[in-house]
């Protein structure tokens, strides 16, 4: 199919907050981006004539390629990447193509890959590149269909290959089989893999996910009456040498999407500079004289944050407690299926067979974002030590690279698309033309 080292496949991993591309064998993606998009209907902007007008960038050009097909929906115009969603414009509305974990939105899926491939990521021409694609635990068979037909037709990729996610996160760590707890974005997944197969009938998953966790913080210090203006909002005039006084900009056209982007990006950089999560459970009268730390926002105000840095990591071993949080209420309807973490590890390995579980409870792997946040690998594996049964060893593990952790799935598709032993495993192009698109649910179990 393809001989010895010569493939130079792609691997691409698209997640709920970022999209990392690169070339197989490497050890890190070389594009790493948000998975969101920046959307204008073209029946807002009377200007969408002279695309370069609009942006100032060359980014207008090839994201206005895809949007041609979209003249039913009215046409919209898409921004991808982190450059082009940092420049604020009129009537831009913030999207992400997925849902509930699953594709939504195809056109957006479309225009973040093209994205990938353009010349501000990877430079390359599909056509040349074997694909490798990292697909959620639990992907829907026609979803699987739909991105090889994509792949196979408007790309034109001589072959491709859909891998799980926690399949390459447990090969990422060298292992064939291990419980890999995967906290991202957009939720956290709990699935057993027995010698490189994911155990469907075990998978747990849950809505609680950096994102979540984001806005927690977010609501709990506006209730506390911190403003976060976002970084369009203001500019910093100097009036004497090194000082500073910072002047509002009132833009009254920006969409309350791309208002809600910008704070998050605030609330992501203070939860990841300040949480980590508590030895214990959260307990408001033990934590309440606990000691702040400072964090300096953008306009140059410094907040302090107390307690909140270890009520709002504990969220994901206790989701109930995010009804405490003013501003969440409206949580309280699925608070009480949402399970903490150390429930989902143990019912998810409770599912698997017998005779595997004492595998499972030695190789816990964290992945993912979320995942990387400090004390998190101490905690559950002090709170799992306490729920699981006497018999079992129970070892959670985790890179101690951070970068490993938030890109293990990458890294996992970089070493699977690499290794000689995998070239016959390709959907090549031919079997496509051949069997149709359901044929990858046997290509790729």
């Amino acid at each position: 199919m393809y001989g010895g080292d010569e493939v130079s496949a792609i691997v691409i991993d698209l997640g709920s907050h970022t999209c990392k591309a690169g070339y197989a064998g490497e050890d890190a993606p070389k594009a790493v981006f948000p998975s969101v998009v920046g959307a204008i209907d073209q029946m807002d902007v009377d200007e969408s004539d002279d695309p370069e007008k609009n942006s100032g960038s060359g980014e207008s050009k090839n994201n206005s390629r895809n949007v041609e097909g979209d003249k039913a929906k009215g046409k919209r115009k898409l921004y991808v990447g982190s450059q082009s969603l940092g420049y604020r414009r009129d009537f831009m509305e913030v999207l992400s193509p997925l849902k509930d974990g699953l594709v939504a939105d195809w056109d957006i899926v479309d225009s973040i890959w093209d994205h990938a491939f353009s010349r501000e990521c990877l430079l390359i021409d599909p056509k040349e590149h074997p694909m490798l694609l990292a697909e959620p635990s639990s992907n829907a068979p026609q979803q699987r269909e739909r991105a090889a037909e994509l792949m196979f037709e408007k790309y034109k990729a001589p072959a491709l290959f859909l891998a799980k996610n926690a399949v390459l996160t447990s090969f990422a760590s060298g292992r064939a089989t291990s419980l890999v707890v995967d906290s991202g974005g957009g939720s956290t997944t709990v699935a057993p893999v027995h010698d490189g197969y994911v155990l469907q009938k075990a998978v747990a998953t849950s809505p609680i996910g950096g994102e979540f966790l984001t806005d927690c913080l977010m609501k709990s210090l506006e209730s506390k009456g911190i403003v976060m203006k976002p970084r369009y909002s203001f500019r910093r005039k100097e009036i004497r040498p090194g000082e500073f006084q910072t002047v509002d900009l009132d833009f009254p056209s920006t969409t309350e999407s791309y208002k809600l982007y910008s704070q998050r990006a605030i609330a992501s950089d203070i939860k990841e500079c300040v949480c980590r999560a508590p030895d214990t459970p959260y307990d408001e009268s033990a934590y309440s004289n606990i000691p702040t730390t400072s964090y300096e926002l953008p306009d140059g105000q410094t907040i302090e944050v107390g307690a909140d840095r270890f009520k709002i990591p504990d969220v994901l071993f206790n989701p109930s407690l995010a009804q405490s949080i003013p501003g969440m209420e409206n949580f309280a309807e699925i608070a009480p299926s949402v399970r903490g973490l150390p429930q989902m590890v143990i019912e998810s390995i409770n599912k698997c067979d017998v005779d595997i579980r004492r595998e499972l409870f030695s190789s816990i792997l964290l992945a993912g974002g979320t995942a990387s946040m400090q004390q998190l690998k101490e905690r559950l594996e002090k709170d799992l030590l306490e729920e699981s049964p006497q018999a079992a060893r129970v070892k959670v593990l985790a890179s101690g690279n951070a970068t490993e952790r938030r890109f293990s799935v990458w890294i996992g598709g970089s070493i699977l698309a690499s290794l000689g032993s995998f070239q016959q495993m390709w959907f090549s192009k031919s079997e496509y033309e051949e069997h149709g698109a359901s044929y990858i649910q046997r290509k790729c179990p």
